[in-house]
């Protein structure tokens, strides 16, 4: 059969019109996740993005993608107590659509399992069609005997419960369980697995935060004040926020609150001399030109150039015109700059276990090797950051985690080889309901109900 003359034009103009297939969206970025290590907010919006996808399919292609990653040591359990096959000889594809239907079976009631199964066994042919039959059999045999963890129990450790049952790697529970107790290191747990509100700064350059709350309502969007930042906006829904008039305008910008206590506790004033050395994507740094009132001068330093962009890119819609931008490696000394900066901001790369809330992938990618090693490189940005700060001047340390190793005793083992530094008492900062009797503030994700997070502040004697 010849084709149709000017069948392209009307299969590409049908192509627009049809529903996305959301469990097929899912399972593309699950595996970008999978064989690329990539992080899951990144991969969904990259897949999202320039997409005109209704937002109940982005809630459900969101939902699968963080469900699953979450989730992903139970829903293995069940799978290799199901699975006469192992689990290291299962193509990745096929595993993914397992945990998907595992997934939909147990933790969605809205989904009918009867859906769940068939849309399993369907997107499996399109991806490994011989495993349609394995896929159909394994969640067909779960809905008549299904895998109970507790029925389990008495035969694991603790530690190994626990892992299993919230998805945690063992190590990482075993090393809660030493510094936190039990109680404490299961509600840690349980709230990691918990999807976070989204939170919004508001870009008092240009508007109030009682102004961007009336523009949300008027684009129908819930949302409702923070919990401890005036600037701070919950958000309750999930939306595609970059078309939205307000964000386009430059009215606000998308950063927890956690990341907003940080800039506050930098307490920036007009027509300062600011050093950022850690500053992509840019929240902390827009911030601290918001609270600056654009007046003054920061420089943001970062080790990627794509990076920087993301910077600049931000300070131009939200109309801020005092940040500068430069590729450097914070590792390097640049003696410039020394002693020239009223503040400085050592917002280090770190373990990222304070936001696996928001990374769920993070769990999985860390060791007890990479927290050894990442400490002595926090250690050394905040020694190289101390140097720009001039006398009397205000360094800042914060990190995205609640280890004690890389903060507090990256804290302490700097204090102990500094002596011209001190270490201020940040609580004047902070809003009263987290004020505490330590000079520092720790930040966990089911005590605060935000980020983990750990922040420092030293005075230059």
């Amino acid at each position: 059969m010849h084709p149709v003359k000017g069948a392209s034009i009307y299969d590409k103009e049908r192509e627009k019109m049809e529903k996305v297939n959301a469990r097929k969206a899912a399972l593309e970025v699950l595996i970008d996740i999978e064989k690329n290590n990539a992080f899951s907010n990144i991969a969904i919006q990259r897949y999202l993005r320039n997409k005109s996808i209704e937002d109940r399919d982005r809630r459900f292609i969101t939902e699968l993608v963080y469900g699953v990653t979450e989730n992903k040591i139970y829903l293995d359990y069940i799978v290799d107590r199901l699975s006469k096959i192992k689990r290291s000889k299962i193509k990745v594809e096929t595993l993914s659509i397992l945990r998907m239907g595992l997934y939909q079976i147990i933790f969605l009631d809205k989904v009918p399992t009867s859906a769940a199964v068939n849309e399993s066994v369907k997107l499996v042919k399109k991806v490994d069609f011989g495993a349609a039959g394995y896929v159909n059999a394994i969640l067909r045999n779960y809905l008549r005997n299904p895998v109970r963890i507790d029925l389990d129990k008495e035969k694991m450790d603790q530690a190994e419960y626990l892992s299993i049952k919230y998805s945690h790697p063992k190590w990482m529970v075993e090393r809660w369980l030493k510094d936190f107790g039990k109680d404490f290191t299961e509600e840690l747990l349980q709230a990691n697995n918990n999807t976070p509100p989204l939170t919004v700064r508001a870009n008092t350059l240009l508007t109030t935060p009682e102004t961007l709350l009336e523009n949300f309502q008027k684009e129908g969007i819930g949302a409702r004040v923070g919990l401890y930042v005036s600037e701070a906006i919950q958000l309750e829904q999930s939306v595609n926020l970059e078309r939205q008039t307000s964000f386009q305008k430059g009215l606000f910008q998308v950063q927890d609150e956690s990341s907003m206590l940080v800039s506050h506790v930098l307490d920036p004033k007009p027509g300062e001399f600011v050093m950022d050395l850690c500053a992509a994507p840019g929240g902390k740094t827009t911030h601290i030109a918001q609270l600056m009132q654009n007046r003054g001068r920061i420089l943001a330093w970062d080790i990627y150039e794509h990076k920087l962009k993301l910077v600049r890119d931000a300070a131009s819609r939200l109309g801020i015109e005092i940040i500068e931008t430069m590729c450097v490696n914070a590792l390097e000394l640049k003696a410039s700059f020394f002693g020239k900066a009223d503040r400085v901001l050592v917002d280090v790369p770190c373990s990222g276990l304070g936001i696996i809330r928001k990374k769920p992938e993070i769990k999985y990618n860390k060791s007890l090797e990479v927290l050894n090693e990442i400490t002595a490189l926090q250690l050394k940005i905040l020694s190289n950051g101390s140097k720009y700060v001039k006398k009397e001047g205000s360094l800042v340390y914060s990190t995205c985690s609640i280890e004690r190793d890389e903060n507090v005793g990256v804290m302490e083992k700097f204090l102990e080889q500094n002596s011209d530094f001190k270490l201020a008492d940040i609580n004047e900062f902070l809003p009263e309901k987290i004020r505490s009797e330590a000079p520092y503030l720790q930040l966990y994700p089911h005590i605060h109900h935000i980020d983990g997070f750990f922040i420092c502040k030293f005075v230059r004697i």
